[in-house]
């Protein structure tokens, strides 16, 4: 029964409020409702009365319609703090994946100051403070992340409870755009791309095929069919084989590089990989599935591919979809083998 009524009210106030990059707070969404603190003072303020009536005491009317005054002023000002504000979404933000993700904020007050005003997401909550009359205010709302592809705050809650706390006011935002969060890096196995540039590639190649390889010491992330098992059985050391005929051109970041690993695995591998190149400043392009970004160089092109890595296989957050962490839930596989390679 109350999956139903938390169902129905949820609909309702959707209709309410639909989603939106500025919202202005009128009386058609505004909620009013007394505090924990509003409630006792409200059965104070009927005991009070009761007595007056029981012992006709002028001085107890005159304190008990003194504060019920308090209270019905108190009442009118908490609702003006938002009537009429005017919040706009001005950036959603880009992030990795586990990382608070900052949406940027602007408040607009309009003929009223608006006073004490709370913006939260969830279990963050930043104070916006005082915005004078006809001037703005601007905010960060971190929002927290658990898995890469399109983050959208199903709701932001805009709050205040000034001047005595006995009253809140509050109401909602409803974005409609997404930040990005980018695969959590992960440090990438050396291998080498599959991708040919043509002549310059092949002509780094072996003649002797596979039969040419370079010994390494094993390193943790190196797949287990590199592995020489055979001489781990006869010396116990574990070394890998880099065949020199596998490698492809140093210029690209290849998502097929990367074979049995799982897909959000390779894109953590690739996102770690693209950092790296983006602080060196060396040139490269990434291949994916479906998508190729051309060789460049630059701190764009890196966040550009960190970009393409994020919502690789994702969709767009949908006015219906209502998850947390944009089209990803907690029982995703992809989702498991990416707690898997944080922990």
């Amino acid at each position: 029964m109350s999956r139903l009524i938390r169902s129905r009210w949820q609909r309702w106030i959707n209709r309410r409020i639909p989603r939106s990059d500025v919202q202005r707070f009128t009386q058609k969404n505004l909620f009013i409702l007394p505090t924990a603190a509003g409630v006792v003072f409200g059965v104070l303020l009927l005991i009070m009365l009761l007595t007056a009536i029981n012992y006709q005491n002028s001085l107890i009317y005159l304190v008990t319609f003194l504060l019920g005054t308090v209270f019905v002023g108190a009442m009118h000002q908490t609702h003006r703090n938002l009537s009429g504000l005017e919040l706009t979404l001005v950036q959603a933000g880009e992030g990795f994946a586990g990382d608070d993700i900052i949406f940027r904020l602007r408040a607009a007050a309009s003929k009223d100051d608006a006073i004490a005003i709370t913006l939260s997401d969830g279990d963050t909550q930043v104070s916006l403070g005082h915005v004078p009359s006809r001037q703005s205010a601007d905010v960060a709302l971190p929002v927290g992340s658990a898995f890469r592809g399109y983050l959208r705050p199903d709701s932001i809650r805009i709050e205040t409870r000034f001047p005595f706390g006995l009253l809140k006011a509050w109401s909602w935002m409803r974005p409609v755009s997404a930040g990005v969060v980018f695969p959590r890096p992960v440090a990438a196995p050396d291998v080498a791309s599959a991708v040919d540039d043509g002549d310059q590639t092949s002509s780094t190649r072996s003649p002797e095929g596979n039969d040419h390889a370079e010994l390494r010491p094993w390193r943790e992330g190196d797949m287990s069919q590199r592995v020489m098992w055979k001489r781990f059985a006869r010396s116990g050391q574990m070394v890998v084989a880099d065949w020199e005929a596998d490698k492809g051109s140093p210029h690209w970041l290849d998502f097929n590089a990367f074979s049995g690993t799982d897909h959000e695995l390779r894109l953590s591998y690739l996102s770690w990989l693209v950092i790296e190149r983006g602080k060196s400043g060396a040139r490269f392009g990434l291949n994916l599935p479906g998508q190729v970004i051309e060789p460049d160089s630059g701190q764009a092109h890196a966040t550009r591919c960190l970009r393409a890595l994020a919502v690789w296989g994702e969709e767009k957050p949908r006015d219906m979809l209502r998850a947390a962490h944009g089209t990803r839930s907690n029982t995703d596989s992809g989702g498991k083998a990416m707690a898997g390679a944080r922990t």
